[in-house]
Formats: structure tokens, C-alpha cells, sequence
């Protein structure tokens, strides 16, 4: 018989004992953890730009905005921590997994509260802050939910289930957020303030069903006593984070001044060098990689260990896996934030987006992701990605019809409904693919790493969309968000002759 949602999920996993069995419960759990980790991600993107919007932001200013995003594609830096170490108090009684999902909660519902006291965006460095430190928390969430779901279901088969209720999840979240903020924001005597406070709470209820959990299996003491240790920690921990992303921030912010870098600049090509050092530096050094001892140093660093194996399994063909993961939902991402400010300089108000957003957002979706799960688990994964990829362009391309027709809302849900049914079936399918492709030994990072780098130069490009948009236009741009879509079929040949390297130590 399948278990319930609080038996299953009181079973812990980790690397060590993973215990929690197939069935309706790991399902509902990680339906659970995927709504947990989807109500923030509009609150820092869509949302946040249609904030600035109302409060005459400028659009190449919206469109650096989108450069919050970035925080997630370098996930792979803290990804290793969540490996590791466990938090104090969560840690000892819930385990390494649930310990840091409920730090990441109470980050997140922390840096919403302050977003919605901040909400008149009086200051844009202030905005920008809570931003990202909203952004960090939500991430940190994904990769700890992520790493244990890989430990959990490890095969193809098990996967397109248990990545189909995680989306599930995810994107029921995305629209509620969405849609509910809208709403909300569009009433009198609620506004933003109203909006994001009420979004942090709906966030925050995943964290007291945890806690009423049973401990993990070798885990225990006492409840209230881990209880009271872990929010102790967990709040050195978020001001400790609050702290160095300001200073961080001032830092850059400075720098870039002194630097004569502006809104004015195209900094977009400086970033992409950035950003891609380090992945070049590793590629260029697959020979030693390929070569060296498992006692290697590099290969045993916590640090830089995980992704060393990863370019040693794979080699040079890892170069091939990075630029299709990057191409894939480029799209996507390009879409993401201006369409809103599209669809509202349409002339649609902010309560006709929200119900658009709500109900037929929901539905499309899932079903959706329900394809794509079923694709990804029955199907060849060239296939499935396929068609993914065919819908995903399909809803970029929407956007392009929307704009040459009157003002209807009817016809606003038909583009939305087109959007977020490419989007879940192109998104179930990718996630299944990812986790395949990391070594079991360190689910966390690689998978971190994998999905980073997905989003790296997609969010590079989306912080110039305002601009970009100046110059060619809303139909021009999202017609080029359809084809980059369509652009990433033409790897898949290629990525069905790819094998790893075996693996030399047991998983």
C-alpha cells in the first residue's frame, strides 16, 4: 500500500540510507518540495518587472533586472556546501536535506517580507538586494530538493514520474504566484505590499509540515531543542548572507562606476567572458583531467571535485553537452521577462494577466508537464527533446500572433495557454535529461553545475532583451526566442552517440 505524504516524507534520504519507496507518496512529497521552491521565482522576475513598470522604470532597466536571474546559474559555487554539511539543530534531527530546505524557506519568506516593505522601489539598490537575496534562498531550495531527488529515483523510469509531480509542483506554484500577485497588487488597499506578503506566507507553509515530521532514520533528540538550535543558526546564516550580498553589491556597483558603466553600456559581452572562464579553463584541461588518479587533488576537492568528474567522464564531449543545455530553453528564458510588459503595453491590465496566468496557465501547464514526463519515460530522449523544443517554439511564436490582433482576452489566454504548455512539456523533458547525464556520487553539484550553465547565457541575453527590443522590436525578438528553440534540435544527433567515461568508484 502506498504510504501517506507525512509517512513518506518523514523518511529521509541521503547518499547513505535512501529510504523513501516509489509510489503516490514520493510523488506527493516532491509535488510538495516543487510548489515550495515555485511560488518565489515570479516574485524576483515577471512580477518584479511589472513592479518597476507601474513605478516608471525604464525598459533597458527592466531588462538588467532580469540579471537577478543569473544568481541561480551559479548555483554550482554553494552547491558542494549542500553535499556537505548539514545545518545546525535542522541537520541533527531532520537531515541533511529537509535541514537545508528549511533554511532555504525561511530565507525565502524573510527576503519576500522585505521585498514587500521596500515596495515603492524609492531605492533600486534596495530593490535589487532583496532580489537577489530572494533568488539565492529559492536556488539554494532547488538544489538541495534536486539532489535528493536524484538519490531517490536514479533511472530513467523512475525519474519521469517523480520529475513530472516535482514540475507539477513548480509551475502550479509559478502560477498562483503569478497570477495571485497580480490580482492582489491590482486591488485597492493591497498594492505590492499586499501582493508579496501575502505570496511570502503561502511560501512559508511548507515549513511547519516538516517540522511536525519524524526524524530522519540515525537521526533524533529532541524536536523543539533541533527546533529552537535551527532557527537560532538559520538566522546567523540569513544575516551573515544579507550582509555579504551588500557588500558584494557595493563592491560592484562601484566598480562599475569608476569603470564609466552605466545603464547606457552593453556590458553584456564583459559578463559573458566572465562567466565563462572558469568552464573554459576546465574544458581546456580534460587531457590532465582524463589522465589523473583518483587520489588526485582536484579529484578530491570538495570544491571543484564534482565537476572535474564531470568533464572526466565525458571529455571533450562535454563541450557539446554545455552548448546544447545553454541553447535549450533559451527561448524560454528570453520570453520570460518581457513578455508581460509586452502583453501590458498591449493594453491588457493587470487583472486580465493574473487571470490569464491563473486558471488556463495552470492547466496548460500541467498538462504539459504531464506529457513530458510521460515522453521522457517511455520515450527515445532525442525524441522527447525534441518535440519539446517544436512546442516551446510554438509558444515563443504566440506572442508574435498576439501582437497583430485586437485587444481580446480570450485571445490573451490562447497565447498564454500555447506559452506554458511548451514550456511544462519542454521542462519535464530537460530535467529528466540533466539528471541522467550526473554522476550518482554527486547529485547535487553536477545536477547544480548542469542546470547553471542551462541558464548562463540565456540570462546573460535576457539583461539586454530591453534593449534588444529597442532596436528590433517585440515581434522580431520573440521570433528569434522561437528559432534559438528550434536551433537546439539540430544537437541531438550528435548527443545520441555520447557515453560517459565508466566511473571508477562505486556511486
Amino acid at each position: 500500500m502506498n504510504s501517506t505524504l507525512a509517512d513518506t516524507a518523514a523518511i529521509s534520504t541521503s547518499p547513505e540510507t535512501p529510504a523513501i519507496p516509489p509510489g503516490i507518496g514520493r510523488l506527493l512529497l516532491y509535488g510538495l518540495l516543487g510548489f515550495s521552491a515555485g511560488l518565489p521565482f515570479y516574485m524576483f522576475s515577471t512580477v518584479l518587472v511589472l513592479r518597476l513598470q507601474a513605478h516608471g522604470v525604464a525598459l533597458v532597466v527592466l531588462g538588467f533586472f532580469a540579471w537577478v536571474q543569473l544568481l541561480p546559474t551559479f548555483k554550482f559555487v554553494w552547491a558542494p556546501l549542500l553535499d556537505r554539511y548539514d545545518i545546525p539543530g535542522f541537520g541533527r534531527f531532520w537531515g541533511k536535506r529537509r535541514g537545508w530546505i528549511m533554511l532555504a524557506q525561511l530565507g525565502i519568506f524573510t527576503a519576500m517580507a522585505a521585498m514587500a516593505f521596500t515596495a515603492s522601489d524609492a531605492s533600486l539598490g534596495v530593490t535589487a538586494l532583496f532580489a537577489v537575496l530572494l533568488a539565492f534562498w529559492t536556488t539554494t531550495l532547488e538544489v538541495a530538493a534536486d539532489a535528493w531527488r536524484i538519490e531517490l529515483a536514479p533511472t530513467q523510469e523512475q525519474q519521469g514520474p517523480i520529475a513530472a509531480a516535482n514540475l507539477w509542483g513548480y509551475r502550479t506554484a509559478m502560477v498562483a504566484a503569478g497570477s495571485g500577485a497580480l490580482l492582489i497588487a491590482d486591488q485597492p488597499g493591497w498594492g505590492w505590499t499586499g501582493a508579496y506578503l501575502a505570496i511570502a506566507l503561502a511560501a512559508f507553509l511548507p515549513f511547519p509540515i516538516l517540522a511536525a515530521m519524524r526524524p530522519d532514520p540515525g537521526h533524533g533528540g529532541g524536536r523543539l531543542a533541533a527546533l529552537a538550535t535551527g532557527l537560532v543558526a538559520s538566522g546567523a546564516i540569513l544575516v551573515t548572507a544579507m550582509l555579504v550580498t551588500a557588500v558584494v553589491g557595493w563592491v560592484l556597483l562601484t566598480a562599475a562606476a569608476a569603470a564609466g558603466i552605466s545603464d547606457k553600456t552593453n556590458v553584456t559581452p564583459y559578463v559573458l567572458v566572465v562567466c565563462m572562464v572558469p568552464f573554459l579553463i576546465m574544458a581546456a584541461a580534460v587531457p590532465a583531467i582524463r589522465k589523473a588518479p583518483p587520489e588526485a587533488w582536484f579529484r578530491r576537492s570538495v570544491a571543484v571535485g564534482p565537476y572535474v568528474d564531470f568533464f572526466r567522464r565525458y571529455a571533450f564531449a562535454a563541450l557539446v553537452l554545455m552548448a546544447f543545455v545553454s541553447i535549450y530553453r533559451m527561448g524560454d528564458v528570453l520570453a520570460l521577462n518581457l513578455s508581460k510588459p509586452m502583453i501590458k503595453d498591449l493594453g491588457y491590465s493587470l487583472t486580465q494577466i493574473g487571470r490569464a496566468d491563473s486558471l488556463v496557465a495552470l492547466v496548460a501547464s500541467m498538462v504539459g508537464v504531464g506529457l513530458g514526463g510521460w515522453m521522457a519515460a517511455r520515450w527515445p530522449q532525442a525524441w522527447s527533446l525534441a518535440v519539446g523544443a517544436i512546442f516551446a517554439a510554438i509558444g515563443n511564436f504566440g506572442f508574435v500572433w498576439l501582437a497583430h490582433q485586437p485587444t481580446n482576452e480570450w485571445l490573451l489566454y490562447v497565447a498564454t495557454a500555447a506559452d506554458q504548455f511548451g514550456n511544462g512539456m519542454a521542462g519535464a523533458v530537460f530535467v529528466v535529461y540533466l539528471s541522467l547525464l550526473v554522476n550518482p556520487r554527486y547529485p547535487g553539484a553536477q545536477y547544480a553545475f548542469l542546470s547553471g550553465f542551462a541558464f548562463l547565457l540565456p540570462r546573460l541575453l535576457a539583461g539586454a532583451g530591453g534593449a534588444m527590443v529597442e532596436r528590433i522590436g517585440y515581434d522580431n525578438f520573440f521570433l528569434l526566442s522561437g528559432l534559438l528553440s528550434l536551433a537546439a534540435i539540430a544537437f541531438l544527433p550528435v548527443l545520441a552517440r555520447i557515453r560517459p567515461r565508466a566511473d571508477e568508484e562505486p556511486a
